[in-house]
């Protein structure tokens, strides 16, 4: 019996395929970490600052914390968006987004001996074709692991974490969608997760029709062999010589 092939999307990919990945370390000079990640036609400048100083929530308990900011050009996109600075607050969309990166980049430090210090995540997209979210993680944590050992605290890092989305389009399962895919999908996934299996956060949203039980097992593992091989990635990027 001849078999027959699954449909190519429109980029060409295969349906459990990832876009084109790169992640240049180093990118900004300042910074105590930072890197440009691709995926695909998205990109995202991520940077680490650390500040011997924490919100005063937490003063005087000895303890750190990780937070996140998120932001996107506004040229980014195929139209011109508003810089939400001119507007004088914060979108509810960058406020979620902010929080997501911000917890999943707590989930793999620990907070309890990095004394009392704050780590910022700045993650600035300047050109947006989908999963800027999940790439903004993907990038923070390359950021954040350089940034680590380079002012010696490597063993803060209690685990590595990485994301990527995952739909429906057409009754098929796709991994990693581009806008196109993203905006035409009957269920898209964010799905973040770490190098021990554990799940950080499952985002899963049926814009028209319902999904199975089945199904949304099914995206978590096609999420999971994704973000798998986004993990070998990442510790080529944070092994590479400074200044690569």
């Amino acid at each position: 019996m001849t078999s027959i092939a699954a449909p190519r999307r429109i980029d060409g990919r295969a349906p459990n395929q990832l876009r084109p990945v790169k992640i240049v370390p180093d990118y900004l000079k300042f910074a105590e970490g930072s890197v440009l990640i691709r995926v695909g036609d998205t990109r995202v400048i991520c940077a680490v600052t650390i500040e011997d100083r924490v919100p005063p929530f937490l003063r005087g308990r000895g303890t750190g914390w990780v937070t996140a900011e998120y932001s996107m050009l506004p040229r980014a996109g195929t139209e011109r968006s508003q810089r939400e600075a001119s507007t004088g607050r914060i979108g509810g969309r960058t406020h979620e987004i902010q929080r997501l990166i911000g917890r999943s980049l707590r989930s793999v430090v620990d907070l309890s001996k990095l004394g009392e210090r704050s780590i910022t995540l700045d993650c600035d997209v300047i050109q947006a074709d989908g999963g800027t979210r999940t790439a903004s993680i993907t990038g923070a944590y390359v950021a954040l692991a350089r940034a680590m050992r380079r002012y010696g605290m490597p063993h803060l890092l209690v685990g590595q974490v990485g994301a990527v989305s995952v739909g429906i389009s057409g009754g098929q399962l796709l991994l990693d969608l581009n806008y196109a895919e993203d905006s035409s999908a009957e269920v898209d996934f964010n799905v973040v997760m770490l190098d021990s299996g554990d799940f950080v956060e499952v985002q899963g949203t049926a814009e028209h029709k319902a999904f199975s039980r089945e199904q949304m097992n099914q995206m978590v593992e096609l999420a999971g062999a994704g973000i798998r091989q986004l993990f070998e990635l990442q510790k080529a990027a944070i092994e590479a010589p400074a200044g690569e």
